[in-house]
């Protein structure tokens, strides 16, 4: 055999005996050789030789005489240093964000290969026809020219200063020009927050169900983000007995999300108010999470929980994404109110922090003033002849009619939240159960897992598609769970 090469004749043994490169690795680890499968590629390429032990054991398991095709002795031969291979931080171990997790791994796999899929799974406007106000499109595209450098760390002087108006108009107190920052959308900024913010150790409550990047940027800061319930029955309002069981001395701050995503939930007056007596009490930041507080629906009020709180630390956090149709522009914000002094060294983190990224998106920093200012089309979509709460009733009438569905009926944003009888449909894996329904209808969801949510049998819908699309989504739905048990 040795007029091939020792590759050629490698290749040819395996053929012969129909083994793979797996079948072979497995075969050797089964006695005791060590042969990775970057080592049998790297001779089966020809890039390498065995030396003369390997050469054994090949030719043994093969039951081939292989041989070298260089007449120098096998033991002479190098080969090739082990290939390093990099593996994710462990920082990220107990990192999750599953909104865009396995289940929206295998939808997009199945597009891949032309599979239609029907979409409910993400609050982002632009694809279901929502636009971006012309006068915003307008001045953005004006004012490119004079946005190409970059802005002072926390942003624009116009962006703040129509920030800091905006709050005085929500009734938050004491908010100056340095006490805003621009974030490339809220995301950054809440991940912003807590590396500046959270020791090893420190505990961070938020809500359950979350926006998932809270939990996720409280992990990789090195906290823990003990999670305080949500309460299903009381129309997803915060569970003010379980927040309380929940603070330890090792407790910072508590998160509130306001309107709640997923739930779509809008917290009344009195209990912003006991939160606000529950961090006084143990002397809590808070962080308001309020990007939906401009897509309220049924003649409801937005309240800031910071305009309750002025003795309090408080950082609140906005943006123009859901309001205005521009979630691909990435532009948010946090404002400091209340008592600074409390978190003067906490500010000098964002500082560094704000510093050390150079600035948020200059173009998208130079519409807010446009956009906090002028008319406000999202106004046109929450009242009741508007688009976003027609199909907020067409999906929620709709959830009512499958047997075995229920659901609290949104009252903010555009998420519901529904929840499926446990004796009827016995599901204990939210996963299984999205990818079953993905596969089998073509209709993408997010499991309730996806948002800390541990009891099984809940999924997020984004009712932002057209009503037909929606009908034809739930009516797969019902369909499916006329007929699904786990």
């Amino acid at each position: 055999m040795a007029d091939h090469t020792f590759a050629e004749q490698l290749g040819a043994a395996m053929a012969a005996r129909g083994l793979k490169q797996v079948d072979l690795v497995r075969l050797a680890s089964e006695q005791g050789v060590k042969l990775g499968k970057s080592q049998l590629s790297q001779y089966l390429s020809g890039k390498t030789a065995p030396r003369r032990d390997m050469l054994a054991f090949l030719s043994t398991a093969l039951g081939a005489d292989l041989e070298l095709e260089s007449a120098s002795d096998p033991a002479t031969v190098q080969e090739a240093a082990p290939v390093r291979t990099f593996d994710k931080s462990s920082k990220l171990e107990h990192v999750s964000y599953d909104v865009r997790g396995p289940v929206l791994d295998e939808a997009l796999r199945m597009e891949e290969n032309g599979i239609h899929i029907l979409k409910l799974n993400i609050g982002n406007p632009a694809p279901f026809g929502f636009r971006t106000p012309d006068e915003v499109v307008q001045d953005m595209a004006s004012q490119l020219t004079e946005t190409e450098g970059y802005s002072d760390s926390r942003g624009l002087f116009s962006a703040r200063k129509a920030i800091m108006q905006y709050d005085q108009l929500k009734g938050i107190p004491g908010v100056q020009m340095n006490d805003v920052y621009t974030g490339n959308g809220v995301s950054e900024l809440i991940n912003l927050i807590m590396q500046a913010m959270v020791d090893t150790g420190d505990e961070i409550l938020v809500p359950s169900p979350d926006y998932p990047l809270w939990t996720a940027c409280v992990t990789l800061a090195g906290g823990a983000a003990v999670h305080y319930l949500c309460d299903e029955q009381a129309g997803w309002l915060p569970d003010l007995a379980d927040i309380r069981s929940k603070i330890t001395p090792a407790t910072k701050a508590i998160v509130v999300i306001n309107p709640n995503n997923p739930t779509g939930a809008l917290y009344p007056r009195d209990v912003l108010e006991e939160i606000v007596e529950v961090a006084r009490e143990h002397q809590l930041i808070i962080l308001a999470d309020e990007i939906y507080d401009r897509l309220v629906m049924d003649g409801e009020e937005h309240i800031s929980i910071a305009s309750l709180a002025p003795d309090l630390f408080c950082i609140t956090l906005n943006g123009l994404s859901k309001s205005h149709m521009i979630a691909g522009w990435r532009i948010g914000w946090m404002s400091l109110s209340g008592n600074k002094r409390l978190g003067r060294g906490l500010i000098e983190g964002f500082n560094m922090m704000s510093n050390m990224r150079l600035c948020s998106n200059v173009p998208a920093q130079s519409i807010v003033q446009t956009a906090l200012g002028g008319h406000q089309s999202v106004r046109t979509y929450v009242v009741p002849e508007g688009r976003v709460c027609r199909q907020r009733d067409f999906v929620y009438e709709r959830l009512r009619e499958i047997d075995g569905v229920t659901a609290a009926k949104p009252k903010a944003a555009f998420y519901i939240f529904p929840r499926l009888d446990p004796k009827k449909f016995n599901i204990h894996d939210d996963d299984q159960f999205a990818l079953d329904l993905l596969r089998d209808k073509k209709v993408l969801i997010v499991p309730g897992k996806g948002f800390n949510w541990e009891t099984p049998g809940y999924f997020r819908i984004v009712y932002l598609p057209r009503r037909a699309v929606l009908g034809e989504a739930l009516d797969k739905l019902a369909d499916f769970l006329s007929y699904y048990r786990q």
